[in-house]
């Protein structure tokens, strides 16, 4: 029916969404970034253009909002070690010099944005407290490095 929003469109947005899209992108960190910011940070309201031609608004919200859950729940679950590695890939992607990086990642706290609108309190300040925790551990590794090791390591 015309105007129904059916399960198989949200699912067929979701799938072109991680196949077109979000496998490009290296690691989940930089997924995760990329799912947030297609949210009005004002409304809560998802939007990706490609999405909604294709597969009408509201399937394309659907598919990207649930996308954002997904991937969010993943990283909340994930061990300690994963969380530095997804961060580290991530890290490497900006071109930055890793303390740089970690510098602007302390003060700003950007990973906050990444959050889901529908996200528990308590898993929102688990991931908050565990991306803390991984920037410190990475922060740790670079300083153990030697000092023309450390601007480099991350830019391979």
């Amino acid at each position: 029916m015309h105007g129904q929003l059916q399960y198989e469109d949200v699912e067929a947005a979701r799938e072109d969404l991680q196949n077109r899209t979000l496998a490009r992108m290296s690691g989940d960190f930089a997924r995760l970034i990329y799912l947030a910011s297609t949210r009005d940070y004002n409304t809560g309201e998802y939007y990706h253009e490609g999405l909604a031609l294709q597969f009408g608004e509201r399937a394309a919200r659907k598919a990207l909002a649930s996308c954002h859950q997904d991937l969010f729940q993943r990283m909340v679950q994930c061990s300690m070690r994963e969380l530095v590695e997804h961060l580290e890939v991530y890290a490497r992607c900006t071109r930055l010099p890793c303390s740089d990086f970690i510098r602007t990642w302390g003060r700003l706290q950007p990973y906050r944005v990444t959050i889901p609108l529908d996200c528990s309190a308590l898993a929102a300040q688990l991931f908050a407290s565990n991306v803390r925790t991984a920037l410190a551990i990475l922060d740790f590794g670079q300083s153990r490095r030697p000092p023309d090791l450390r601007s480099a390591s991350l830019r391979q």
